[in-house]
């Protein structure tokens, strides 16, 4: 029942606030106050007798309920009422109680003095106690007790008790003061340090909002930034790639070589950091789809197996359990994970196997938990260094990344994907014993066994030449290697700046393969690919495959939603453009099909 306030307010005066605090308090500990009033009808039955002291019970309890009920209904009104309503009924219910110390007083028992002083004592004590803060109305509402005693004081007039009576007046008002002063100058206290940690919450609240506009701005500027690197990284490699194809001496080759890697660490790193940023900023995509395990696992082990030959490694692929067939999730996050867990093992193993295992154990009919097991006959990694192992910019070794290179941010992505997938990496490592490393994450499953389907025979496709493309790049360098590529394998090209340019191109020549950059100037990618797919009668139905610098899965199903039939990443791979070329021959169904059947594998790259 304590109420909030300052020596200020106590002193110039109670307001409607203070009566409403008060009020608030009193209602939050309502049967406190029938406690109270049980107590005092105990002491009532002992100082005037059982009849007269269950009376005054019974008027006091039905006196407290019309009460509370009469300060909650004002509590629901405005809260200016308070002010008037509160003090009028309190010191009606006073009232009621003030008749305790005149019934003990005047009762005739032997300890009826006695118990009639205590009574007043206290009453004046849970008023005063209850309205610490609001001094003006406690005296208000006290009022009956004073009522009281002023009647048993004029009972003893001429009497020598009289003198004595009178003087525990000062006594009693002495001791109110004391608590109604010890009261504000704590409550001043109280609201001083109130204020100090709301200014302190404020300026924490602006940090955090400066804090959180430096984290958005530097996303923003990484995702603008991305599409910026990924340009000119598109017209390195993709120069590399034409130049790869030409007559070089050993030397030559060699330094073509050592540009094509250096780009696709860059490229690599460039990946890695904003996987990081669009983690911290809860903006990861993930997709949920049906993944065929079996795929997976030899897409996934193929290229590290070359590797591992490279460097004499043995490649032992292992799994138990009940494996299913098919899962839903998100195969190019799976992929990413194990992939790093793969390359770690090659990159940091010098002789011996590198072991990959998977163990399935099935939770229900419809559920499955994995571990996928990557172990490898390395150094192994200390108890100290497995500690931070996952920690951003972190490498077991310091040599280690001047040997191997890298950020060391591979094994910090990958467990906060699997924690986001509600999985985890746990890792298991001795010194010159190696390390095994295990992803542990559930899915949902769509099918146990697979099921022997005789589809249609596959089409075979030879190298295909002759195709007139449209090539749309904003970018000079970017266009141009386009160009030459197509040029050199046979095709046609002809190139337009931007969408609106190549929309235009488009309603009037017709073509077999249309290539669209997505970030342009003038008009982008997605909204010329719309105007060609409802403007153009020319072509309508030629198969268009969408260029970006972006992964994200959102902006591959844009791209589609425009009328685009395959979408493409850059750096372009060739490989995968030539591909999509040889079924862009046959038809826009013929590359839908091929980009649906091998949307893992594409994505993954």
């Amino acid at each position: 029942m304590v109420g909030s306030g300052s020596i200020g307010r106590g002193l110039d005066g109670d307001t409607p606030g203070s009566a409403a605090q008060a009020l608030s308090a009193i209602l939050e500990t309502q049967y406190l106050r029938y406690l109270i009033i049980l107590s005092w009808g105990l002491a009532m039955c002992a100082a005037v007798g059982w009849k007269m002291g269950l009376g005054w019970l019974v008027v006091t309890l039905f006196a407290g309920f019309v009460r509370g009920a009469a300060e909650r209904r004002a509590s629901r009104r405005e809260k200016e009422d308070w002010g008037t309503v509160f003090p009028v009924v309190a010191t009606l219910t006073t009232a009621v109680w003030a008749t305790a110390p005149l019934l003990s007083w005047f009762s005739g028992k032997s300890f009826g003095h006695e118990m009639a002083v205590a009574l007043l004592a206290s009453g004046y004590l849970l008023v005063f106690a209850q309205l610490r803060n609001s001094p003006r109305q406690a005296v208000l509402i006290s009022s009956p007790y004073g009522g009281a005693a002023a009647i048993i004081a004029i009972s003893m007039w001429g009497k020598p008790e009289f003198w004595a009576f009178l003087a525990m007046g000062p006594l009693m008002l002495g001791g109110l003061f004391v608590l109604v002063l010890m009261t504000m100058l704590r409550e001043e206290r109280i609201h001083a340090f109130q204020e100090h940690q709301t200014h302190l919450i404020s300026e924490l609240e602006a940090a955090r909002d400066k804090a959180d506009a430096a984290n958005t701005a530097k996303s923003n500027f990484l995702g603008v930034i991305s599409h910026e690197l990924r340009t000119p990284m598109n017209g390195v490699l993709g120069a590399a790639q034409l130049l790869s194809s030409s007559r070089l001496d050993p030397q030559q080759r060699e330094m073509l070589s050592i540009i094509r890697n250096s780009g696709d660490s860059l490229l690599s790193l460039l990946n890695d950091i904003l996987d990081l940023t669009k983690i911290e900023a809860g903006k990861i995509a993930f997709e949920v789809i049906d993944i065929d395990l079996e795929n997976l696992h030899q897409r996934l082990l193929s290229p590290f197996e070359a590797q591992a030959r490279a460097k004499g490694l043995k490649v032992i692929s292992e799994f138990t359990g009940d494996m299913p067939a098919v899962v839903r999730g998100d195969p190019l996050r799976v992929t990413q994970i194990l992939s790093n867990l793969l390359s770690n093992a090659v990159k940091f193993t010098e002789k011996g196997e590198i072991r990959y295992s998977g163990h399935a154990r099935r939770i229900s009919d419809q559920r499955v938990a994995f571990e996928f097991s990557v172990g490898d006959t390395g150094s192994g990694i200390s108890e100290d260094d497995i500690q931070r192992l996952f920690e951003p910019f972190t490498q077991f070794d310091n040599s280690s990344t001047r040997r191997f290179g890298g950020t060391g941010l591979g094994l910090t992505i990958s467990r906060r994907l699997a924690n986001i997938m509600h999985g985890d990496i746990h890792v298991k490592s001795a010194v010159g014993q190696g390390s095994t490393f295990t992803l542990a994450v559930e899915a949902e499953v769509v099918q146990w066994s697979r099921e022997i389907e005789e589809g249609p025979a596959a089409v075979s496709i030879e190298d295909v030449s002759g195709l007139k493309v449209l090539v749309v790049e904003d970018h000079p360098v970017n266009r141009m290697i386009l160009e030459a590529w197509m040029g050199s394998n046979g095709h046609d090209a002809t190139t337009a700046e931007h969408g609106a340019m190549a929309v235009e191109i488009a309603a009037t020549q017709a073509f077999d393969l249309i290539v669209m950059d997505v970030n342009m100037p003038v008009m982008d990618g997605l909204e010329a690919t719309r105007g060609i797919r409802t403007g153009s009668t020319v072509n309508e139905d030629t198969p268009i495959i969408v260029l970006s610098a972006s992964a994200r899965a959102e902006d591959h199903q844009a791209g589609f939603a425009a009328g685009a039939d395959a979408y493409l990443n850059k750096p372009i791979d060739f490989r995968q453009l030539s591909q999509f070329m040889k079924q862009a021959a046959l038809g826009r169904t013929a590359l839908q099909s091929l980009t649906s059947a091998s949307d893992l594998a594409y994505v993954a790259a």
